[in-house]
């Protein structure tokens, strides 16, 4: 299965006001496994960084200047996600945004590229109620070193969420291991079916053996008052 670990850094809160996605970063898992492929982009949003969100991300407008905008990038973004099941933390946000960006440009939603999305803040709930569940959180719960993460960034926080997604769906490894085993090869010499096999080995009793065996019977026989399933009820006489 392959599956993108996906996060978004934005211009603000809400794209319903007009905010805009600025950065976006992927890593790519093939069957649970880092590939070490990823795609990484900064974004020119072509307005202004909300100062809540910068001190979140550390993006300036500065920065973003020189950079590409999303009509610039959007089809080497769609190709690399394209096909792939999305792993994304709180996927409402991110999801929300990116569709955004995507009518925008009258093109159609993820929903159309990606054949379904797993939230792993939803599934943190539900693997821990009560408990704190930002990615900070599952990191220190699942003893992920996220040390050198002093800001949100999409491609670090991408990283981080493959190693906690791991993390937390860790039972799923045992599944994968044994759909993987080789499965009996068919034979199309003749239409089909299942290789032939050599006959088993066939092992028959010694005399000694059958008269031991007889005995048994004889003994579990007498401690049911006749009733033996392996010894065969004797006729009755025909009535004369």
């Amino acid at each position: 299965m392959r599956q993108i670990v996906l996060d978004t850094e934005t211009t603000g809160l809400d794209w319903k006001s007009g905010d805009r996605v600025i950065e976006i970063g992927c890593v790519e898992l093939l069957d649970r496994k880092l590939t070490g492929r990823h795609y990484h982009v900064y974004i020119n949003p072509k307005r202004a960084i909300d100062p809540g969100a910068m001190a979140v991300h550390g993006i300036t407008n500065e920065f973003l200047v020189d950079k590409p905008v999303f009509k610039d990038i959007v089809e080497e973004f769609e190709a690399f996600v394209a096909g792939g099941e999305l792993v994304i933390h709180n996927a409402t946000f991110d999801v929300g945004f990116l569709n955004y960006e995507l009518g925008l440009l009258g093109r159609p939603t993820l929903a159309a590229i990606c054949p379904s999305v797993i939230d792993t803040l939803k599934l943190a709930k539900e693997q821990n109620p009560g408990k704190k569940a930002s990615l900070n959180a599952l990191c220190s719960f699942h003893e992920i070193d996220n040390t050198h993460r002093t800001l949100h960034g999409a491609l670090l926080d991408a990283e981080l969420l493959a190693d906690v997604y791991l993390a937390m769906t860790r039972g799923q490894e045992s599944l994968i291991m044994v759909l993987e085993e080789p499965v009996p090869q068919m034979d199309d010499s003749e239409g089909g079916g299942f290789t032939e096999r050599p006959p088993l080995r066939v092992l028959r009793a010694s005399e000694a053996e059958l008269v031991e065996h007889d005995k048994v019977l004889g003994d579990i026989a007498k401690g049911t008052k006749g009733h033996c399933l392996w010894i065969p009820p004797v006729p009755e006489a025909a009535a004369g």
